[in-house]
């Protein structure tokens, strides 16, 4: 395509559209624009002609109808390498429109706001926009299009370098952008029409997915499998997606799985937490009065499956901290934040990678966030397990014996544990530390004995959790060999009464929870 000559500016968020439309007058473009926009360029003194005067036709309908005219689609749609294009725009008096910046109403954040109407959801959906917006990204070998403030500088500068020109690269990459904002924009409308009529709307009738490519990896789970990473669009949930890597080499495939693993646990903790995953796994979890006492504490757990992990914190990552992590070789490091003397630390470790979440990301919930999960020619979509016990007076008390406050304390603590855990998944503890883990084995009186030979303290006197019920008395039975006192689970086998006196005969306590947590 040749020079910019004119270009259309119609947007909902102005972020940035002033600096672009003076960036534009500057190389000599004719500006058109609508509305609220043309007002603001107006004010700012940018030589600006409104849409309706270029067109010879008002806005109407309550400002529905802009720029819905042949002179603006027939000047966008119209091919500049076709001669009977041209003489037909000629004919019909259609000026080339070069450049297209628009951005949609938020019908997103619209319908987000409590108590919405469903006539409002409707007049918050963007017609002319994205009617716009398609028909430039169709044409982009002679239109550039714009829906994202951020690209301005840059669509600015290489007009610039280059006398007023766009390269059909920079277009076809900003037309990508264009097709995948406005199918996103249509899903979330299909969705929500879809949710006012009593379905589930986390569970339409046709699901779309999108997802935006941030790298690609070095290779998946082994190294002859390519893999990438992706991300939502419009990320708001704080987790390891959002996160900024601060120091070391890229991250993993696997790298990316225990991380978020480790963070999505430590968040379940309001005290001072310190998280070490293995393989998806967590090998040590504790609490603390500060944060290496909990991190020293999460390590004494199993230090032997701790050396190349993977380690998560729920506190703004502290210098004593630093220190003491970098007595053992690990993988990636995440927190809320990271000081700047712990930064320094860490970046004397050039294999370890760390990120920070944000300050914010620590609080961020998952509820109704979904899971999925492929299997050969389908997909398995649920909600995130987001259930969790916060007040002991939920947990009912079966056996004879009622628990101790700090067992219960203790309990409370695995069962924040236990949901983090492959099945079968039992897990060994006092208050603020995990004695023992037992993972992912195919029998609940395997992972019992499990977590006892993984335990590198003494088990004596320390409470068990159970993801899931216990279907014969052998978990107990074997659990309290050991020194086990107390036993959180979810009750529900058909041999309960058995598994209450198996408790009662060796003088346990036992609480139910009433849910499971299985992790497959």
């Amino acid at each position: 395509m040749g020079r910019i000559r004119r270009a259309i500016l119609s947007v909902y968020d102005k972020e940035g559209i002033v600096d672009f439309a003076q960036g534009l007058q500057s190389l000599g473009v004719e500006i058109l624009s609508t509305g609220g926009t043309y007002k603001l360029l107006k004010e700012k003194g940018i030589q600006v002609k409104e849409v309706s005067e270029h067109t010879g036709f008002p806005e109407m309908l309550d400002g529905r109808v802009k720029t819905l005219h042949p002179k603006i689609h027939g000047g966008i749609l119209g091919r500049r390498d076709d001669p009977k294009h041209l003489e037909q725009m000629k004919t019909q008096g259609i000026e080339p429109i070069d450049l297209v910046a628009v951005n949609l109403y938020p019908f997103k954040a619209t319908i987000a706001k409590p108590n919405v109407t469903l006539e409002e959801a409707i007049e918050n959906i963007d017609i002319g926009g994205p009617t716009m917006l398609r028909s430039a990204a169709k044409n982009y070998k002679d239109v550039a299009v714009i829906i994202d403030p951020k690209d301005y500088a840059a669509v600015l500068d290489e007009m610039k370098r280059s006398g007023g020109e766009i390269s059909e690269a920079k277009r076809y990459d900003l037309a990508k952008k264009v097709f995948f904002t406005t199918s996103d924009y249509d899903r979330t409308i299909s969705s929500y029409l879809e949710g006012r009529e009593g379905k589930a709307e986390r569970f339409p009738d046709h699901l779309v997915l999108q997802f935006e490519k941030v790298q690609s990896l070095r290779y998946g789970e082994n190294p002859h499998q390519q893999a990438a990473f992706y991300r939502e669009p419009q990320l708001t949930e704080g987790g390891v997606a959002a996160a900024k890597q601060i120091w070391g080499k890229e991250m993993s495939y696997n790298n990316f799985l225990d991380t978020h693993s480790a963070f999505e646990l430590v968040k379940e903790f309001k005290e001072p937490a310190a998280v070490i995953i293995k393989h998806n796994n967590p090998c040590g979890v504790a609490t603390g009065a500060t944060l290496v006492e909990a991190y020293k504490k999460a390590k004494a757990t199993d230090p032997v499956s701790a050396f190349g992990g993977v380690a998560a914190f729920n506190r703004p990552l502290d210098a004593e901290t630093a220190q003491e992590i970098t007595t053992t070789f690990m993988e990636v490091i995440i927190a809320p934040t990271i000081d700047p003397a712990a930064a320094t630390l860490f970046q004397k470790k050039k294999d370890l990678r760390v990120l920070e979440a944000g300050s914010k990301s620590i609080n961020a919930t998952n509820a109704g966030r979904l899971d999925f999960r492929r299997i050969g020619g389908g997909l398995l979509v649920q909600d995130t397990d987001s259930a969790m016990i916060h007040d002991p007076k939920e947990l009912k008390i079966v056996s004879k014996r009622p628990p101790t406050q700090e067992e219960i304390e203790a309990m409370l603590f695995a069962w924040k544990v236990c949901k983090h855990v492959k099945s079968n998944a039992i897990i060994f503890a006092r208050p603020g530390q995990t004695v023992g883990i037992g993972a992912g084995q195919m029998s609940r009186v395997d992972s019992v004995k499990l977590a006892t030979i993984k335990a590198q303290m003494p088990v004596s006197g320390c409470v068990m959790a159970s993801d899931a019920f216990f279907p014969f008395r052998d978990g107990i039975d074997a659990a309290a060999q050991v020194g086990i006192t107390a036993v959180i689970q979810p009750g529900g086998s058909i041999r309960d009464q058995e598994i209450i006196q198996a408790v009662d005969e060796q003088n346990l306590a036992m609480v139910l929870t009433g849910f499971r947590h299985f992790r497959h």
